[in-house]
C-alpha cells in the first residue's frame, strides 16, 4: 500500500533496498516481495543500517566528507544477490492482491457496509489453481 501511495504521488519505485534481519535471514520472503512488487530487490551491505545511518551523518559532522551524499557513496553497498520478480508468480499475487486491497479499504471504513462472502471463494479458487 506503501508503495502504492508513492506511485500514485508520481514517484516510481524501481527497486527496493532491504536492510535488518529478515533481508538477512528469510530468502523466500525477499522473494516473495520481489514477486509483489514486481522490482529487483536488493540487499544492503550492511547488517546494521540504522548504525551505519548514525556513522554517516558523524562522518559528516567530523568532517571527514563535505556531503551526506558523498558519505554514502564511499561507505554504503549492496550484496551480490538480487532477487528478480517472477512473472509466473506476479499473477497470484497479483489476484491476493486485490483481495488484500478490498479487505484493507473495508476494515478502514468506520461503518463499512460491504459483503464479504466472495473473499473466501476467490482464496479457494486460487489456491486450487495454484496446486
Amino acid at each position: 500500500m506503501i508503495i502504492n501511495r508513492f506511485e500514485e504521488y508520481g514517484v516510481k519505485v524501481k527497486e527496493v533496498i532491504n536492510c535488518g534481519g529478515i533481508a538477512e535471514k528469510n530468502f523466500l520472503l525477499i522473494q516473495i516481495y520481489a514477486d509483489i512488487f514486481g522490482c529487483p530487490m536488493k540487499i544492503s551491505r550492511s547488517t546494521q543500517a540504522c548504525a551505519l545511518g548514525a556513522a554517516i551523518f558523524g562522518a559528516v559532522v567530523g568532517g571527514a566528507y563535505n556531503r551526506t551524499e558523498d558519505a554514502q557513496k564511499a561507505i554504503c553497498g549492496l550484496k551480490k544477490t538480487i532477487y528478480e520478480p517472477k512473472s509466473e508468480n506476479q499473477k497470484v499475487y497479483w489476484k491476493l492482491f486485490k483481495l488484500y486491497k478490498e479487505l484493507h479499504d473495508i476494515f478502514g471504513m468506520r461503518e463499512p457496509s460491504y459483503n464479504l462472502a466472495h473473499i473466501m471463494k476467490e482464496l479457494l479458487i486460487i489456491k486450487s489453481e495454484a496446486r
